[in-house]
């Protein structure tokens, strides 16, 4: 149990990543998000403050209060998961969108939304997949905590990316709309992949299989735009993810 008995502390960091990703594209235009963006950053904001609140009580004798937490914990991501889902067909919209009015979108084309649909698809199922293990494995300490851990790592690519896409295409304005936008995606999963491996090594979980979970979904997505771009991958979105 002393192992962990920081853990909470380290979890401060991914935590404030997310936020300053998503800050600007949730709070710049607030009254104007639809009601499940606002669900899903609330559920999703929660369940970070759940994985930093949760190690404090298991390691400073609050068993009775983590346990309670936890049951409240599952609802929490049963809720990141559904709502993730709920709001997929907002990639398919924006696609059609891009496609009627280029000039809007700049650099952002079609595939692009394809691609980031493609790839939360995996991290969406290999969330709840994490979550499930982390209950499979409730009675096993070191397992448990892992697999809820690495759901942080899994799920962080969205807001992480979208506030470095906006400071690196606002580095780039001057070129626009001949933006690269391919660069922040790689900056965003280097500092996912450092902070995932760091904090693996520091917990001595290089070689959990929940970390190379973390992993290859965080290495799928450096792919986004050749799976955006396929035309199989596009067919196979539209046609299941219908508004």
């Amino acid at each position: 149990m002393d192992k962990y008995k920081n853990l909470y502390r380290w979890m401060l960091i991914p935590m404030l990543f997310m936020q300053f990703g998503i800050f600007r594209d949730y709070w710049g235009d607030f009254s104007e998000n639809a009601w499940a963006v606002h669900v899903h950053y609330w559920t999703g904001t929660v369940w970070y403050l759940y994985l930093i609140i949760q190690p404090y009580y298991a390691t400073h004798g609050q068993l009775a209060t983590h346990r309670t937490n936890g049951i409240i914990g599952i609802f929490i991501a049963g809720g990141v998961c559904l709502t993730a889902f709920s709001m997929m067909h907002r990639d398919i919209a924006t696609t059609e969108r891009a496609r009627a009015v280029p000039e809007q979108f700049g650099p952002f084309q079609p595939w692009f939304f394809f691609g980031v649909a493609a790839v939360e698809i995996v991290m969406i199922i290999a969330f709840g997949f994490a979550v499930i293990k982390s209950i499979i494995h409730r009675r096993q300490l070191e397992n448990h905590a892992w697999w809820l851990v690495s759901t942080v790592f899994i799920i962080m690519m969205p807001a992480l990316g979208r506030g470095v896409q906006n400071v690196h295409v606002a580095l780039q304005s001057s070129k626009w709309p001949n933006v690269e936008i391919m660069p922040s995606l790689y900056i965003s999963e280097g500092i996912i992949l450092a902070l995932l491996l760091l904090g693996a090594w520091r917990y001595q979980k290089l070689k959990h299989p929940a970390t190379w979970l973390a992993v290859a979904v965080n290495v799928f997505n450096l792919f986004l735009e050749p799976i955006g771009r396929s035309v199989i991958v596009q067919e196979f979105l539209k046609a299941t993810i219908k508004g």
